[in-house]
């Protein structure tokens, strides 16, 4: 809990707080509304769980609306000048977000199993709202992946001789499958550098790469890339989708690829695209044409 909403917290069975000052703690303290909305938990969760106190006009108060934003995304020279300025595995990763318009914990989450180079596509398990999905695996990267997974499955082979190979398994699966931790259709395509011993079950481990080294590498390669734009990962993907419209693609398949429920969160790309709002030709063009 914030320390922010812990003295919140203290202080608030001394005095009472009017419904209406939750809604103007946002942009006097101007905290964003995630933060907002996580004090106002926390005071419930006191009076509620903790004081056992039931105080009916608590449920009046507002929580406070995420803004809507609109996504930044990079043109196609802009991703190029990215990805050239990145190397070896965040390289590959972020070709493989571009591409296939992944989010980053899925691309670090992806296995081995997901990867169907026959079938040219990837299978993302458990993505966002416990969903899975499948997108196309970019014909650009297949080279680049074929010689990683040859590397890891070498590196798998000196764990499994040294007593180690295993990885964390999805939900009860370690209890169904006993050995199924150390097979190889199991292992992390990105697997982490290091080995680490399960607390639980003793087993000398691989996790996947952390996110983070993705991060920093493209935080990195977007300030060398001389770009003015607030770039990161999650970037690549909104630049999947902006571009795939621009081609002419189909919104809905454009919507099963990015694992959307709703077409109206996919629709916010349309207001991105290089045509301007709704692809209206400004009245400024017609008057002064180039």
């Amino acid at each position: 809990m914030p320390r922010s909403a812990l003295a919140t917290s203290a202080a608030a069975p001394r005095r009472r707080t009017s419904p209406g000052s939750a809604g103007t703690s946002s942009s006097e303290g101007r905290v964003a509304a995630s933060t907002q909305n996580q004090a106002l938990s926390a005071l419930l969760f006191l009076y509620r769980e903790v004081l056992e106190v039931d105080l009916p006009w608590l449920d009046g108060i507002v929580r406070a609306r995420r803004p809507e934003r609109l996504p930044v995304f990079l043109t196609r020279d802009e991703v190029r000048s990215v990805l050239q300025r990145l190397d070896d595995v965040p390289r590959l990763m972020a070709s493989l977000l571009y591409g296939a318009g992944l989010r980053v914990l899925e691309c670090c989450r992806l296995r081995i199993q997901d990867v169907d180079f026959a079938a040219n596509q990837i299978v993302v398990r458990g993505g966002k709202g416990d969903k899975d999905r499948v997108t196309m695996l970019p014909a650009v990267t297949k080279a680049d992946l074929g010689r990683h997974l040859r590397a890891a499955r070498a590196q798998h082979q000196r764990d499994l001789a040294a007593g180690a190979g295993w990885v964390e398994l999805p939900t009860a699966l370690a209890r169904k499958y006993p050995n199924a931790g150390r097979e190889w259709a199991w292992q992390w395509v990105f697997p982490a550098t290091r080995i680490y011993r399960d607390r639980l079950t003793g087993q000398l481990r691989r996790h996947h790469l952390h996110e983070s080294v993705l991060q920093r590498a493209v935080k990195r390669a977007v300030r060398q890339a001389g770009l003015a734009k607030r770039a990161s990962p999650h970037t690549l993907r909104h630049s999947f989708a902006t571009h795939l419209l621009e081609d002419g693609h189909d919104i809905r398949t454009v919507q099963e690829l990015l694992g959307h429920r709703d077409v109206t969160t996919t629709m916010v790309y349309t207001h991105v695209l290089n045509r301007g709002p709704a692809a209206v030709r400004s009245p400024a063009d017609r008057m002064f044409p180039s």
